[in-house]
């Protein structure tokens, strides 16, 4: 199939011409074998999307790497606790099937009955259990729902997870948890409260810096250039 370039949606390597990307991904990768919780805000254009489908190409083989996204979502999956539970439970079990897993693991999810946050943490409790991999979840375009009070309560039920993971033997979760958007989520806290209640700490207040540089430089573009060129 004959490359071409591409500047609508993510890239893909087997179709398009790409800047070559392997220093940063390898800072990502780093990151994410620490178990560290992260997120990747950039403005539109710099490659977000595609950097997490270049994450999911590169680490499927050592861990159970789940891609998602907001994108599309509409405002019913955040109508109620359990509507939002179900939207999620709905996406991973999706995304199982699409990754040919153990039926056990795509079974946790299929027969779930969560309907509430409370719910929903148990089954990732028990999900992470049984996981003979780390699991790393990606959502792409976050911030699209960044404030719904919903979405705020569900960042809080995976920070509580993150912190009792720390103390071995408390709780099972996701090893690494990416967030993805325009905006860093880590600043939602202005919209959903009266004046008199705006309230500064974050429930992702557990994420590490991301300092990857996400900008093309000379050097790269000249390698897609020449891969044009070729």
């Amino acid at each position: 199939m004959r490359k071409t370039f591409n500047i609508t949606g993510s890239c893909n390597p087997q179709r398009h011409y790409m800047v070559d990307s392997k220093e940063r991904l390898i800072a990502v990768e780093k990151l994410i074998d620490s178990g560290e919780y992260l997120t990747i805000n950039r403005a539109r254009q710099y490659g977000i999307t595609t950097t997490l489908f270049m994450i999911w190409r590169r680490l499927s083989e050592q861990n159970l790497v789940l891609p998602m996204s907001f994108e599309g979502l509409g405002d019913s999956a955040f109508t109620s606790e359990e509507a939002f539970v179900g939207t999620f439970t709905r996406m991973i079990a999706g995304r199982l099937n699409l990754a040919k897993e153990d039926e056990t693991l795509v079974r946790i999810w299929e027969n779930c009955a969560a309907k509430s946050l409370d719910d929903l943490a148990l089954t990732i409790t028990e999900f992470c259990r049984k996981s003979s991999k780390p699991v790393v979840v990606t959502i792409d375009e976050v911030d699209k729902s960044s404030d719904n009070q919903l979405f705020l309560n569900f960042l809080g039920m995976l920070r509580n997870k993150y912190l009792e993971r720390e103390m071995e033997g408390m709780d099972y979760t996701f090893h690494s948890v990416i967030l993805a958007g325009v905006y860093d989520v880590k600043n939602i806290k202005l919209k959903l409260r009266p004046e008199a209640e705006k309230k500064y700490n974050s429930p992702w207040n557990i994420a590490t810096d991301f300092k990857v540089d996400m900008t093309f430089h000379p050097e790269e573009t000249a390698q897609l250039l020449t891969d044009y060129e070729n």
